[in-house]
């Protein structure tokens, strides 16, 4: 069969983070170029006289310069100041450098902007310097030969009152187009105010003969301006009076509004319908209805006379509504037109994204095809299962990195059973490890048998980062895992998971496809839109990140590692992040968004206002790196806000991705398994752990090393995780922290808890136990904070003892309650402990 080769890693593109030679060549050439011309003019400024006569004697050594480039300087004056656009030639040393800064990639200026402004300057200042000028003996150096002769004709033509109304009008049109100086909307904020006085009169004074007036100006100005009101409105102002009204209008015209809806496979949401707007609405009044007036003898009559409509031609055509704009938004359009959308990188606009270089090149990775080792397999699972009374119709073989997917087809009347119930002898007879069999697959009306190659091939993280599937994608979080059983590429988007479960028993690659995730992500995601919350037991798995605690990493303010690895610390950390999303449901709801993704929109297209408390919202991803050591040295506290963070937090951006090395259903219970439905799983030592993380077995035949399964609610893949060494995480990380940072860590909110709020002067030293010291003493010098332990050391009841350990609680000698473990002794020694009681007496 066709194999599938990988591209050579050289022919991907790193989407211009990394400048080529020539670029960077010409791009500082063009800017010293620009100074060059600009010290030269300077300089040709200063002593004009004596470079023009110097201008055309290059060759000529006996002649010496008197500017700062020499000959050059002198021959680039007179070409660009004196016969040319004179003091405008300062424009043109000022392009270069925007010609530099272009090819260097670097946004310093706004390109079109620049060259729109810079070509009115060149074409006029000349022209403005020559009539000042006029007539002095600099005249030709400030203005250069072009605009002397252009000022000299329009002097000649127009004279000098016409030639400086020229220049004046230019200067004001400059004006008013570059700062939106519009009349209309001067006229129409007087046509509101207009509008809003005739109302008024119109309201107080009903009967009056300036009503009609008011009436007739209205409809001239909605002949002007049909798009303003609408056909009720119109029939309003023709009911002037309740004791003679005119016929009502009753006839209603829907507009038809066709609408597409277009669904693309990486897009779900509906496309924003927009309506024609072309046509409008027209009132055509040619003759004005008569409107008699009431005697004064008819005032009280209950049934008001009907003016006759004959002979008035009443045309009316509906146009599909209009969308209104409301102030807000007109108001967010003009911050946008004059400020452009708001950019969150603006803060580390500096700041270079990691390039491929960090990462190490492990050489060709190109699966090679051993035909025996294929042929073999074939015949021996053909033939065992022939043994077995089992027919195959077709086998197929795919070839990947780490396993050979063999794929078959029993013959009619073959059941599905049969051939799972033989998956141990399969695994005896081909003498591998790690056999799987999909029966059936989805999809697919074949049964998978994988294989474990004899000799597998690496999938390095450089091969994953550098694809074209990763280097080109639109996803929000992208995680590269590595790749699958047919050698592609495999990815998936932590936002659209939204959180990843875990396990894997030790040394099988947990830690290693933790390093992968963060990589990714740290490949696509500048610090301004992602932050991580690292929880590390083991205090060794993620202290490598430490180096980019200012550009990526969050923690709470009173801590001084950003990393966690205290217990306590990680519930606090944990509530604070509770904290957080409320804050962040709050700030959405006020902004009327539904997510993350749209309520960062909004704020960079400045609808939403930072006064109010919005601002720009980073991604946040919470890493746990050992579960389960969390679950049994803190229980409840640490398993509730993860369950609540993983039920709601999705939608406000914050993210989970927890590992543990034994899935025991203690560790992972029910609420977190509902609430975690992409699952990543290692190899485990059994098919209960198996059924635990991934409710079906399987990941007890993985092979290790880095062989995963992938179950994202719908089916399960078999990957080769992507290999990432130590050395390459810690060149990631110091080529991140070495660059300008942040003042500090993303600072979490505040977070103090119910025990530690209600123990805040709860403790009063008259009222403390007689054995209050000794039993204090006793605590810190055994560094035990039992009650148990009291009772037998002072002969105590329960009750009392209890009593003594809330007062040292309090106090704040021991810990809070900790289950069944014993509470944690705050003070180390005696001395210490003499000290603290000292205190506590005066």
């Amino acid at each position: 069969m066709e194999k599938k080769t990988q591209k050579p890693q050289t022919d991907s593109p790193e989407k211009g983070k990394i400048l080529s030679k020539p670029r960077i060549f010409f791009g500082l050439t063009f800017i010293v170029f620009s100074g060059v011309l600009a010290l030269s003019f300077i300089s040709y400024l200063m002593n004009w006289k004596s470079d023009q006569s110097q201008a055309g004697t290059m060759l000529d050594k006996s002649i010496q310069s008197s500017n700062i480039f020499g000959k050059l300087g002198d021959w680039l004056g007179n070409i660009f100041i004196f016969e040319s656009i004179g003091i405008a030639s300062f424009i043109v040393a000022f392009l270069f450098v925007v010609f530099g800064t272009m090819i260097l990639k670097k946004k310093i200026f706004k390109p079109w902007m620049t060259f729109g402004h810079s070509l009115f300057f060149i074409c006029w200042l000349p022209i403005f310097f020559g009539a000042i000028t006029k007539g002095q003996g600099n005249a030709g150096v400030l203005s250069g030969v072009y605009g002397y002769q252009i000022m000299d004709s329009l002097n000649a033509i127009i004279g000098s009152v016409g030639l400086w109304l020229v220049l004046v009008v230019s200067i004001a049109l400059y004006f008013i187009l570059e700062f939106n100086l519009r009349p209309s909307s001067i006229k129409s904020k007087f046509n509101e105010i207009n509008e809003n006085t005739i109302g008024r009169v119109k309201s107080m004074m009903p009967n009056s003969s300036e009503n009609f007036e008011a009436d007739e100006e209205l409809e001239s100005e909605i002949q002007d301006s049909p798009s303003n009101v609408t056909v009720t409105d119109v029939c309003g102002n023709v009911k002037m009076q309740e004791t003679a009204k005119p016929a009502k209008v009753s006839n209603e015209i829907q507009p038809s509004v066709n609408i597409e809806t277009i669904v693309t496979p990486n897009q779900t949401s509906f496309e924003e319908i927009k309506r024609d707007s072309s046509s409008t609405l027209s009132l055509d009044l040619n003759t004005k209805p008569v409107i008699p007036v009431a005697r004064p003898e008819e005032a009280f009559d209950m049934k008001p006379s009907t003016p006759s409509t004959d002979g008035i031609k009443f045309n009316v055509e509906v146009a599909p509504a209009v969308e209104i704009l409301t102030d807000a938004e007109v108001h967010s359009n003009d911050l946008v037109e004059k400020h452009g959308l708001y950019d969150h990188r603006l803060d580390l606009p500096k700041f270079q994204m990691p390039t491929l270089d960090l990462l190490k090149d492990y050489g060709n990775e190109e699966i090679s095809v051993n035909k025996e080792e294929l042929e073999e397999n074939k015949n021996k699972i053909v033939g065992l299962l022939k043994n077995f009374n089992v027919g195959i119709a077709e086998i197929k073989a795919t070839i990947g990195p780490t396993v050979t997917l063999y794929e078959i087809v029993p013959e009619a009347g073959i059941r599905v059973s049969a051939i799972k119930k033989l998956q141990d002898d399969i695994a005896l007879n081909l003498s591998a490890l790690g056999i799987r069999i999909i029966a059936p697959m989805p999809g697919k009306g074949t049964i998978g048998i994988e294989v474990p190659r004899k000799n597998p091939t690496m999938v390095s993280m450089r091969s994953v980062i550098a694809s074209q599937k990763f280097q080109n994608t639109d996803m929000d979080l992208p995680v590269v895992f590595g790749k699958t059983i047919s050698n592609e590429v495999f990815m998936a988007d932590l936002s659209k998971m939204p959180h990843l479960l875990m396990a894997g028993s030790t040394g099988q690659g947990k830690s290693v496809g933790i390093n992968a995730i963060l990589t990714s992500l740290l490949y696509k995601k500048h610090p301004s839109e992602l932050k991580f919350v690292m929880v590390d037991p083991k205090k060794v798995e993620l202290s490598l990140y430490s180096k980019i605690e200012r550009h990526y990493l969050a923690k709470l303010p009173d801590s001084d590692d950003a990393i966690i690895t205290d217990t306590h610390k990680v519930i606090n950390t944990l509530n604070s992040l509770c904290v957080e999303m409320d804050q962040r449901y709050d700030l959405l709801k006020n902004a009327f968004c539904k997510n993350l993704k749209e309520y960062n929109k909004k704020f960079s297209e400045r609808k939403l206002n930072p006064e109010n408390g919005h601002r720009y919202l980073p991604y946040i991803v919470l890493v746990v790196d050992e579960f389960a050591d969390l679950i049994m040295t803190a229980g409840k506290e640490v398993e509730l806000p993860i369950a609540r963070l993983a039920q709601l937090a999705r939608a406000v951006g914050i993210h989970l991705i927890v590992a543990t090395q034994r899935p025991s259903v203690n560790v992972i219970t029910g609420m977190i398994k509902a609430n975690f439905p992409a699952r990543a799983a290692f190899r485990v030592i059994s098919s209960v752990d198996s059924r635990t993380i991934l409710d079906s077995p399987g990941a007890d035949q993985l092979i290790g090393k880095g062989d995963m399964l992938y179950f994202n609610g719908n089916e399960i893949l078999r990957l080769q995780c992507a290999f990432i060494d130590t050395p390459e995480v810690e060149k990631l990380a110091e080529f991140i922290g070495e660059q300008k940072g942040y003042a500090s860590a993303f600072m979490l909110p505040e977070y103090v808890s119910e025990g530690a709020a209600n123990s805040v002067g709860a403790f009063d030293p008259n009222e403390k136990d007689q054995l209050f010291d000794e039993a204090a003493r006793i605590i810190v010098s055994t560094q035990q904070g039992s009650t148990s332990m009291l009772q037998r050391q002072l002969k105590l009841g329960y009750n009392r003892a209890g009593r003594i350990m809330d007062q040292l609680e309090s106090s704040g000698i021991v810990g809070g309650f900790n289950g069944a473990k014993a509470r944690e002794v705050l003070i180390s020694d005696l001395n210490s402990l003499e000290q603290f009681l000292e205190d506590l007496r005066n």
